[in-house]
């Protein structure tokens, strides 16, 4: 069964990313109430000496390994807007959902082991409005087969 991508997530372009940390800045301020990059949903991962940065964020996948490796169900895809979410009330702190995310998109909140992933914060993210660059933009309608690779970075 094809499941489509959500009618809302964040596409990156690495090439107009600075690293500046804005982005993760915005993003742990949303889900933590304060500024701490290590606790943002989103990572940066330098290459070549620093020269560039990748913005990787929650792709909101198709098929979340995520989804199939929790043992209570506590991980779901909202009908409405197709985001995978997680619930923290069901979570049981396993970890499984981390181990098993390929792009290491799903945290482990230090204090509670509670599991946490991007929310896409209601559909107007926090880490898009604050890149300074444009190297996050917020795509609001489900891309056709054809354009998934255009533009993808």
């Amino acid at each position: 069964m094809q499941q489509s991508r959500p009618s809302v997530f964040i596409r990156t372009h690495f090439d107009a990313c600075t690293g500046c940390q804005l982005c993760q800045a915005a993003c742990s301020l949303h889900m933590f109430g304060g500024y701490n990059p290590r606790k943002s949903m989103l990572t940066i991962r330098r290459k070549w000496e620093n020269m560039a940065h990748i913005p990787v964020v929650c792709e909101q996948c198709a098929s979340p390994m995520c989804l199939r490796a929790c043992p209570v169900q506590a991980i779901s895809r909202d009908e409405k807007t197709k985001v995978v979410g997680i619930d923290r009330e069901k979570c049981i702190s396993c970890g499984l959902c981390d181990r098993y995310c390929p792009l290491g998109m799903i945290h482990l909140d230090a204090e509670s082991g509670k599991a946490f992933k991007c929310d896409l914060c209601d559909g107007s993210p926090s880490c898009v409005k604050a890149c300074p660059t444009g190297a996050l933009d917020l795509i609001t309608s489900p891309i056709r087969p054809g354009d998934a690779a255009e533009g993808q970075s």
